[in-house]
């Protein structure tokens, strides 16, 4: 009876020891790593947002489209331009590249915020291209510290891990959009305040626990990532519902305030798959603290790293510019010169400027297509939700349909890629010739494709340079982005655009006055310039079938088969088994 009590108060503190043990293996671990990712991202997506806030920054500043199509370009070239973000990441732990993002979004927002707002005095253009430029420059290190980690750290199932991060970043305009109409009701020059100071607060929050975890891949890892696909389908679904009833009715804030409540509970929801996952760890660990002999287990565990550093033999490497024209096969790790002059690249780059220009006009350009073609402010903000949503499910359908692709029937990831560049050009067809409604399916056909563009054009290039200096290549592919805005946003939409405008003034009798915004209404403003972005993106998709013929034996063969091998080696080495000897095995959390 006495010892009762002891052994009360023993079992209580073991209970109190397991769920402190739980919550620190949680809090670090992979799983919650891959959570925090997600959240990351799902604010990250200002870029997206450009026809929300350019209405506002036009009118104050009295720019006309090609001006204002001008900043738009300088906000892809900043969301784009993230060499150095990824030379950063190669050689520093991934918090780095996030904290810099943090500071550049919060910096560059919030003084475009204060121009709109008129609580500074008028800058000029080249003062605000670099506001832009810097603000969107944050999401380059954004997404290196948190793509690139997710993808080293679970490379076997790379295509669905792109594809889930890409997605968040697609729903993330939509996310914002809630959470700015429950803070900031309707004045969207509030939405550029919230764009600074949320996605950079979200961002300090989490960047703690980002980081390279050794061996955590697991060979039946896929199915935890299909977990967070249903939940994020969920979320992306309420989203569409959303969107779908505020456009039908006008709702109070305090409803405002209850979907967007609703929202943030589904957008956490993937922390009950981190809570599975982890579950099943930490068993694993119980089972081996209680196994015969922990103490070498332990031993092992501790001294395995170092054990495979002192059998590694040094190997001498040729120079880097000596080998760049001598490339490994495909699927080896390139160095980034063999990367930037190899045919591959160069075909997969000039095929994505042909692509990414035409969906980026219609991103940057859709505030003003509605209001040429006789749309209502709403309607618009309803395009922009809508594209959001649809760009979540290009980047979802393409990370989970071209897996089962690819490895079902072996078709070349590069002729998904093709297909995604020859369907968008029938959403530009229905706006160069002003289909009744067609700007709602065009909004949808185009932001699909937008979406799915990016995760294959990553993928892609892990696949066939390798992992080693993926940070940096992965900087690289995105260049290609503010190339195609430039050339189809920028000289040829805007000018057209601008073209137009001016000949409809001139035919009123009317002088634009200096510093005055510059409208056009009317089917003739972007009729040319999407005629041409249509025959623009089928010759993309015919320069992408060559990279479809030079990489089809390399899709035929298993291109994750050493990721599954090392993942099977590391789970036989790491984790809680008994050899036939009934020795115990280490494990590696």
């Amino acid at each position: 009876m006495a010892s009762s009590k002891p052994h009360g108060v023993e079992n209580v503190g073991s209970c109190l020891r397991n769920t402190k043990g739980f919550t620190l293996q949680v809090l670090t671990g992979c799983w919650f790593m891959e959570f925090s990712s997600f959240m990351i991202m799902s604010v990250s997506g200002a870029s997206y947002m450009f026809s929300l806030y350019s209405r506002d920054i036009k009118s104050v500043l009295g720019y006309d489209q090609s001006t204002l199509n001008f900043l738009s370009f300088f906000k892809d070239l900043g969301s784009n331009i993230g060499i150095i973000s990824g030379l950063i990441n190669e050689v520093t732990p991934p918090w780095v590249v996030l904290t810099i993002g943090g500071v550049l979004n919060f910096f560059g927002y919030f003084i475009i915020w204060l121009a709109v707002a008129r609580k500074i005095a008028k800058p000029q253009v080249w003062n605000m291209c670099l506001y832009i430029f810097i603000g969107a420059n944050s999401h380059c290190s954004t997404n290196t510290g948190v793509i690139v980690t997710s993808v080293k750290n679970f490379p076997g199932t790379r295509g669905i891990v792109i594809g889930l991060l890409s997605g968040y970043l697609g729903l993330s305009a939509a996310i914002i959009t809630q959470i700015y109409y429950a803070f900031y009701g309707n004045d969207s020059k509030f939405l550029i305040l919230l764009m600074a100071w949320l996605p950079t607060a979200v961002t300090f929050v989490f960047l703690p626990v980002i980081r390279h975890h050794r061996g955590v891949q697991q060979p039946n890892d896929s199915k935890a990532f299909y977990n967070f696909l249903y939940t994020t389908l969920v979320l992306a679904g309420f989203l569409m519902v959303v969107i779908i009833l505020q456009k039908s009715f006008t709702f109070t804030k305090s409803e405002y305030y209850i979907t967007t409540s609703l929202m943030l509970l589904l957008l956490i929801l993937p922390l009950a798959v981190v809570m599975v996952e982890e579950k099943k760890i930490w068993k694993r660990k119980q089972e081996h603290i209680n196994s015969e002999n922990p103490l070498k287990a332990l031993n092992i565990t501790t001294e395995m790293p170092n054990l495979e550093k002192s059998t590694q033999a040094p190997q001498k490497q040729a120079s880097c510019w000596k080998s760049m024209f001598r490339p490994p096969s495909r699927g080896d790790d390139y160095t980034i010169l063999q990367a930037l002059f190899s045919l591959d690249m160069v075909i997969l780059f000039l095929a994505t400027i042909c692509g990414l220009g035409g969906t980026l006009t219609v991103s940057n350009n859709l505030s003003q297509i509605g209001t040429s073609l006789g749309y209502s402010a709403h309607s618009i903000t309803t395009f922009v939700s809508l594209m959001a949503i649809w760009i979540y499910m290009g980047k979802i359908v393409q990370g989970v349909v071209s897996e089962i692709i690819i490895a079902k029937f072996k078709v070349p990831r590069p002729m998904i890629f093709t297909l995604i560049l020859v369907l968008p050009c029938a959403g530009y067809l229905l706006i160069a010739f002003d289909v009744p409604n067609g700007l709602y399916a065009a909004s949808i056909i185009i932001g699909f494709c937008f979406g799915a563009n990016w995760p294959l054009l990553f993928t892609i290039i892990s696949e066939l340079f390798g992992l080693k200096f993926y940070s940096t290549l992965y900087n690289v592919g995105s260049v290609a982005s503010p190339i195609g805005s430039y050339l189809f946003s920028v000289r040829l939409a805007g000018y057209l655009y601008d073209k137009e405008a001016t000949r409809q003034m001139a035919a009123l009798g009317l002088k634009r006055r200096p510093g005055e915004e510059l409208n056009c209404n009317g089917s003739e403003c972007y009729k040319m310039a999407f005629i041409i972005i249509t025959a623009v993106s089928l010759f993309g998709a015919l320069v992408s079938l060559i990279l479809v013929l030079r990489t089809r034996e390399f899709y035929k063969g298993d291109i994750y088969k050493k990721f599954r091998e090392e993942a099977r080696t590391a789970e036989a080495e790491f984790c809680p088994t008994q050899n036939k000897n009934g020795q115990t095995a280490a494990y590696e959390g």
